[in-house]
């Protein structure tokens, strides 16, 4: 599903979507926010690139970041739990990945991304491993799959 088709649905069906984003950089937000009217749907956009953001901004426990790692599905977690209780929001969105080109491992390699959905009360925390090694190509990808995931559940 496009953005196009995403922007039409949230204004029709009244649905508020925030989002905090860590390795996409704020690629989400500004494909949410690029069509006008989106401030009918979007209400918050938060960059908590750091474990410090992450902790300060969406308070996620920073045991979880030390026994997990930021790149964690306990982390994701935790990020859209809390988001979704700052925002108030009916769709509530976090990512927390590695996009490269460096700074993977063995356990955790380039590519590896966790995108977090929460809606009422159905939440969702999905790993991906995008096999590119370009930052570039793993935030878009990143993007796209969580435009997917939203087009299934509105």
């Amino acid at each position: 599903m496009s953005f196009n088709l995403i922007h039409k649905k949230l204004i029709q069906k009244k649905l508020t979507i925030s989002v905090a984003e860590s390795c996409t950089g704020g690629l989400l937000t500004h494909n949410l926010t690029k069509l006008a009217n989106s401030s009918k749907y979007f209400k918050m956009g938060l960059i908590t690139y750091s474990n410090q953001a992450k902790i300060k901004i969406l308070k996620v426990n920073k045991n979880i970041i030390r026994n997990y790692g930021a790149v964690s599905h306990e982390c994701c977690k935790a990020m859209v739990e809390n988001l979704s209780k700052i925002s108030k929001s009916k769709i509530n969105v976090s990512i927390t990945g590695i996009a490269g080109p460096g700074g993977g491992s063995k356990e955790k390699p380039v590519g590896l991304v966790y995108i977090g959905i929460k809606k009422g009360k159905t939440l969702l925390v999905k790993e991906n491993k995008f096999k590119s090694r370009k930052r570039n190509s793993i935030q878009k990808s990143t993007v796209s799959s969580v435009i997917n995931l939203i087009s299934k559940i509105i």
